[in-house]
């Protein structure tokens, strides 16, 4: 399966920022996470990150004609208001996990909300980076079923 793990904003400073919330890990260590599971998988994961919501917006369409089966996103900050996001992400028929480290539900009110896990299968919260690992194991089985 072709699996595409979009990160926005601020993930690439994993390790560093807010160590207490996102964990001591650093981005490089989530990538070797995934790219475990691609391996355990047999599985074929891109992974691109950006901090810039339009950068986001054309991966993920160019997703819709690169053969992208599942995607799995962590909009970081965008997941509470950008709607653009929200509208690429419904503008394509792929399977759709949103992630998030932390359990966004025990955190400021603000990040309660999301505007873009509406248009996803499903959403995942507060298990830390293993959060990633299964998105990757429901997109693998929802495929499955399809």
């Amino acid at each position: 399966m072709k699996i595409l793990v979009i990160n926005g904003p601020n993930i690439n400073f994993l390790g560093i920022r807010e160590k207490h919330i996102y964990g001591a890990q650093d981005y490089e260590h989530l990538l070797r996470l995934i790219s475990g599971k691609e391996a355990e998988t047999d599985s074929e994961i891109t992974v691109f990150q950006s901090n810039h919501e339009g950068a986001i917006i054309d991966r993920i369409q160019e997703a819709y004609s690169d053969g992208t089966e599942g995607i799995v996103i962590n909009p970081g900050a965008y997941t509470h208001y950008s709607y653009a996001i929200r509208d690429a992400l419904a503008s394509i028929d792929i399977p759709k996990v949103e992630i998030h480290i932390s359990d966004i539900t025990k955190r400021e009110e603000f990040r309660k909300v999301s505007v873009t896990a509406p248009v996803c299968q499903k959403q995942i919260y507060g298990q830390g980076l293993d959060g990633y690992l299964q998105a990757i194991d429901f997109l693998l089985d929802y495929n499955q079923k399809s």
